[in-house]
C-alpha cells in the first residue's frame, strides 16, 4: 500500500460490505454505506474521552472500529443514527446540543438508537412458531 493509499485510508477508512446473511435478517443494514477505520472514530472517542468508538455515522455511512465485533446490535444502534439524520437536516447540530445539555448516554438520539437496537433484536429472536401461539 502506497503513502497515499494509506494516508486516505487513515482519514476515511476502507470500504467493506457486511456478510449477506446479516443483510438478510436485517434489510435495513443494506441502506447504509460501512467503512472500518477512519477518523470519525477518534473524533468520536475524543468528544468521549477515549481514544476510539466502537462505531460512529454521519449521514449513511457508518464507520467501525477495526477491532470491533460486527453484531447486529451495534449495526443496529448505527443504522437508527443514520435514520435521524434522514429526518432532519438540523440532527446533528441538535445531536450536539442534547450531548453538551444531557450528557452522551443520556442524549435523546443515543437513548432513541439503543431502544431501536433492542426492539428489533428482540422481536427479529422470536420464532414464526412463537409469534402464532
Amino acid at each position: 500500500m502506497g503513502p497515499v493509499t494509506r494516508f486516505v485510508e487513515v482519514l476515511f477508512g476502507r470500504a467493506v460490505e457486511l456478510p449477506r446473511q446479516l443483510v438478510d435478517q436485517y434489510p435495513e443494514l443494506g441502506t447504509a454505506r460501512y467503512r472500518i477505520g477512519g477518523l470519525p472514530l477518534r473524533v468520536g472517542g475524543w468528544s468521549l474521552g477515549a481514544s476510539t468508538v466502537s462505531g460512529i455515522t454521519l449521514w449513511r455511512t457508518i464507520w467501525l472500529r477495526s477491532t470491533a465485533e460486527i453484531d447486529a446490535e451495534l449495526l443496529l444502534h448505527e443504522i437508527r443514527h443514520v435514520q435521524q439524520f434522514q429526518a432532519s437536516v438540523a440532527f446533528p447540530v441538535r445531536y450536539i446540543w442534547e450531548s453538551l445539555v444531557r450528557g452522551y448516554y443520556a442524549n435523546r438520539y443515543e437513548v432513541d438508537a439503543r431502544s431501536y437496537a433492542s426492539t428489533l433484536l428482540a422481536r427479529r429472536s422470536v420464532s414464526p412458531q412463537t409469534q402464532d401461539v
